[in-house]
């Protein structure tokens, strides 16, 4: 009974996520928007990268007649073909060669603009906070009242052992 309720709710969902899917790409197509196209992620797929040397298909799918006549003479002697010859059916394979990939970058440049843009402007936040947001600072603050509380704790003597009254000479009226 149980396997037949949840089986029923699977496909209730099922039936529902479809039109909900389908419906929203309908309006979103009626509003002029592009609608992307899902990518199919099981088959085989180019990329450069260092640390995997074969990818899973060459870079150029679609050869043109003079890509064709070179993949057929590639069949032959190497030692015949030019060294442009070679860098272009290198080409056909790969889009980057290892030095292109490890060639350093000005990303660091960007996220460290990004940081310091960020850093300012939370700056500039808690700089309005303080001057609109918070309350003016007690008058217990100000040096005046920090003396006359300290004075007033070392007359009540208090923490003895280890506070303040510990490290005041009551004799002589001045620290230890």
């Amino acid at each position: 009974m149980l396997r037949q309720a949840a089986g029923h709710m699977r496909g209730l969902l099922a039936r529902r996520a479809s039109v909900a899917v389908t419906s929203s790409a309908v309006r979103m197509a009626s509003q002029g928007h592009e609608v992307s196209e899902t990518v199919d992620m099981s088959r085989p797929m180019y990329y450069d990268r260092a640390d995997v040397p074969l990818p899973d298909k060459p870079y150029k799918d679609l050869l043109t007649d003079a890509d064709k006549s070179l993949k057929q003479k590639e069949k032959g002697p190497w030692t015949q073909l030019s060294k442009e010859e070679k860098i272009a059916l290198y080409r056909l394979m790969f889009c980057q060669t290892y030095p292109e990939m490890k060639q350093k970058t000005s990303e660091w440049k960007t996220v460290l603009g990004g940081i310091f843009f960020f850093l300012g402007f939370t700056g500039l936040v808690v700089w309005w906070q303080r001057i609109y947001v918070y309350p003016p600072l007690p008058k217990t603050f100000e040096g005046d009242s920090q003396a006359m509380q300290l004075k007033r704790m070392l007359d009540m003597r208090v923490n003895p052992v280890q506070g303040f009254a510990a490290k005041w000479d009551y004799e002589k009226g001045q620290w230890k």
